[in-house]
């Protein structure tokens, strides 16, 4: 207990005093997450409107794929990333393994099927005759698009908030795709990591606490802005 308050102690002090190492780990763990997610919005939004609302011959069975890939393994993520951005492999041309662009690439994989199949579910709970009501108004499929989106804005920050939280606390992925070196790819999780290994365990519960405090106020406001929307 003595070694938890030690290490929650030392998470503030860190924070206090504006600790160079921890900042600048901090900052990329952001920027690594923060763009994955942004990206796998811009995929995963218009392709979970698409599946809820178009009609064709396999959609079950896309559908069933984006359901399965919520639930995509990290480090198999991780190793098939590897794979592909390996000297050898499809991608190794452009020598990005074990560099921040690797570790965006892994987290925009985890974190997409977590977006599209939140977005279907948003879009599906939407009242069928909007959709109806609005081709008779005379709007265009992207028209459409745009304003079912906008309608389920509100469940769709859950999708946000659900796939940040699934890449910012991710371990395995980043690991073996980014190295853990230090100064380059080091975030916040697999610092905790190597600092628990090296029996630092004050040190790795500080980052623990640094990241659940990260986690939080991210999730704090975007469920701000979410219940600001609610009808009053």
């Amino acid at each position: 207990m003595d070694l938890i308050w030690e290490g929650i102690r030392q998470a503030f002090w860190l924070i206090l005093q504006g600790d160079s190492e921890v900042l600048r780990i901090t900052l990329l763990s952001l920027q690594v997450s923060g763009s994955a997610v942004l990206i796998s919005l811009f995929l995963g939004i218009p392709l979970g409107t698409y599946l809820a609302l178009a009609r064709f011959p396999g959609r079950n069975l896309a559908v069933s794929l984006v359901n399965t890939g919520m639930g995509l393994p990290p480090v198999v993520v991780g190793l098939f990333v590897t794979l592909l951005l390996w000297r050898n492999g499809p991608l190794g041309i452009l020598d990005l393994l074990f560099t921040p662009i690797a570790m965006i690439i892994a987290q925009v994989i985890i974190a997409a099927p977590i977006v599209t199949g939140l977005t279907i579910a948003a879009i599906q709970q939407l009242n069928p005759q909007l959709r109806l009501q609005l081709l008779a108004l005379g709007a265009s499929r992207l028209q459409l698009f745009w304003l079912l989106i906008r309608e389920a804005r509100l469940p769709l920050l859950a999708a946000i908030m659900a796939g940040f939280g699934g890449v910012i606390s991710e371990v395995g992925a980043v690991m073996m795709v980014g190295g853990n070196i230090k100064g380059q790819t080091r975030v916040l999780t697999t610092a905790t990591v190597l600092e628990s290994r090296m029996g630092h365990f004050d040190l790795a519960i500080a980052l623990g606490v640094i990241l659940l405090l990260l986690s939080f106020v991210v999730n704090w406001a975007l469920t701000w802005i979410q219940q600001q929307g609610r009808p009053r």
